[in-house]
């Protein structure tokens, strides 16, 4: 989960999406309430939920010609009434922040296999993502489908979302995406050491907040995140390079 968060979260952080990426989170809860309706597991109705609002994002922003974070903005208001109205009391408080336990083999694995998906697209479509940012023109020019990119791309953020969800909820992991991306845009001199920054720094926020919540007696989602931004503000207070 930090491992995807931190490569993505970089890229999401040069496309202008640090607000959508909180709010495409939230497309996961009327998606976990129809899973708790129909008794089925709530991170399969999350991810269902998730893939079909990147596809609508995509698909309003491809006809409308309107901006991303406007469209995620519709999108986000909408999901966020209905999963409202579809959950409630204990299941409400566990989609909103998480609910940390043990994993089954089956969430492992699929944990596993998706957080190799999307560091693997982002390894693979790494020069295509960084021409596309320059110039949609340019990218056409050298023979890349803008469209499809931005398509997979919203699909993996979909992903990296999802992957998050059981330990912090549809309301936190938007700022796992961006909080150690933004971190490491600060101490970075190049796009390679900040996406290795990002990930580091996402992997420290993880392992120091689940810590803190064991010796605390606490949730580990706030702590993760309550880590993450102690580093950017210590980040943010640190001279800027001359």
């Amino acid at each position: 989960m930090a491992v995807a968060a931190g490569l993505l979260g970089c890229f999401a952080l040069m496309r202008r999406m640090t607000l959508a990426a909180d709010a495409l989170s939230h497309v996961a809860l009327p998606g976990i309430g129809v899973a708790l309706l129909l008794h089925v597991h709530p991170l399969v109705g999350a991810l269902a939920a998730l893939g079909a609002g990147a596809l609508l994002v995509w698909v309003l922003e491809t006809r409308t010609h309107v901006g991303t974070e406007a469209v995620i903005g519709v999108v986000f208001s909408t999901a966020l009434a209905v999963g409202a109205l579809l959950t409630t009391g204990e299941e409400l408080m566990d989609a909103l922040f998480g609910a940390p336990g043990a994993l089954t083999t089956w969430e492992l694995a699929a944990g596993l296999i998706g957080a190799g998906a999307v560091t693997g697209f982002v390894l693979l479509m790494r020069d295509r993502l960084i021409v596309t940012l320059m110039s949609a023109d340019v990218a056409l020019t050298a023979g890349i489908n803008v469209r499809r990119l931005n398509l997979l791309f919203l699909l993996a953020f979909a992903l990296t979302v999802a992957l998050g969800l059981r330990y912090l909820g549809v309301l936190l992991m938007g700022s796992l995406i961006i909080i150690p991306a933004a971190t490491a845009r600060r101490l970075a001199r190049s796009l390679t050491s900040m996406l290795v920054l990002a990930v580091a720094l996402a992997l420290l926020a993880t392992l120091g907040g689940t810590w803190l919540a064991g010796r605390l007696g606490r949730e580990s989602g706030p702590l993760i995140i309550a880590v993450a931004a102690a580093c950017f503000f210590a980040a943010a207070l640190r001279p800027a390079r001359t």
